[in-house]
């Protein structure tokens, strides 16, 4: 039996999603197999393969010598979240762009994934259903087709993508509140709930009612609370963060083809999770199990 604690850097990773990183060459039907057959336990307990992994969780997988061949020796180059035949999502690191660039040229999201799907023997071209800017780390859906990119744009055009942020903002900041303020000439919305007040910074979730450039960006400096690390917009920069600490947490919509309800969780990125817990201090572990409770939406009746 392989025995895996679960730290920091799994914390809120769906049950599937650590298995695919734990597996990297193994299809998904095998993946979904273990979970189905009760290979994979999570604290002793068969999990569905969207449950969250928390901190401390301990994962047990019965060893074979087909599990055995597929074990990576180390994470893959690519973070992958959720995938199947129509839709990978993909956690994003800060610092790199979604589409290639002149200066960035092959280090984008969208060569990265196709060079990965390559190597592992199922290539595809990747269309990105939605972007973050380059400083913001989290959750990318990248449609596998022509198809499925446009069913899922006129999703997002006709009902717009469920989206949790998390934020380390500068300042004293109330403990929930609303940013109404027009952007691009646009009716612009930013709802926001405090997690925790640190010395002069505090940790917020963030829901875009929205969909605005830059939008949680220009909000917060407008309120004189930037994003840390944002220096475009006011924030001060923080070595090793690699971005600026703006995370897309969670992304639902429905599955283009089965409409099912679905709901994807990114796990902090490293630099990210160094700042939250310098932040937090003595309430870091409170502050991780807040993350887990978070809605995927945030209506002004869900404030507490």
């Amino acid at each position: 039996m392989l025995t895996f604690t679960i730290t920091a850097a799994d914390h809120c990773r769906q049950v599937e999603s650590f298995l695919h990183n734990l597996l990297p060459g193994a299809s998904r039907g095998y993946l979904q197999k273990l979970i189905r057959s009760g290979h994979l336990l999570q604290n002793g307990l068969p999990p569905a393969a969207a449950a969250l992994l928390q901190l401390h969780d301990v994962v047990t997988l019965k060893e074979s010598g087909r599990t055995a061949a597929l074990l990576g020796k180390g994470r893959p180059a690519v973070d992958m979240l959720y995938e199947d035949d129509c839709l990978a999502v993909v956690n994003k690191e800060p610092g790199r762009p979604v589409h290639t660039t002149a200066e960035d040229a092959g280090k984008d999201l969208v060569t990265l994934g196709e060079s990965y799907l390559e190597r592992r023997g199922t290539p595809c071209k990747l269309r990105p259903v939605n972007r973050l800017d380059r400083g913001t780390s989290g959750a990318v859906i990248l449609a596998k087709s022509p198809t499925m990119a446009g069913i899922m744009g006129r999703f997002i055009r006709e009902s717009g993508l469920g989206k949790i942020y998390l934020a380390v903002v500068a300042g004293e900041l109330p403990a929930e509140g609303e940013i109404d303020l027009p952007l691009e000439g646009k009716e612009s919305l930013t709802r926001y709930r405090r997690l925790l007040q640190g010395n002069g910074a505090a940790v917020a979730a963030v829901w875009p009612v929205t969909g605005r450039t830059h939008q949680i960006r220009k909000h917060f400096s407008a309120c004189c609370h930037p994003i840390v690390g944002d220096m475009r917009y006011g924030g001060e920069l923080v070595k090793g963060l690699g971005g600026h600490a703006l995370h897309a947490f969670a992304v639902s919509f429905p599955h283009p083809l089965t409409a099912a309800a679905m709901t994807v969780y990114a796990p902090l990125p490293p630099g990210m999770l160094s700042l939250l817990e310098q932040t937090a201090g003595e309430q870091w572990q409170q502050l991780l199990a807040a993350m887990t409770a978070l809605p995927i939406a945030c209506s002004p009746e869900d404030q507490p």
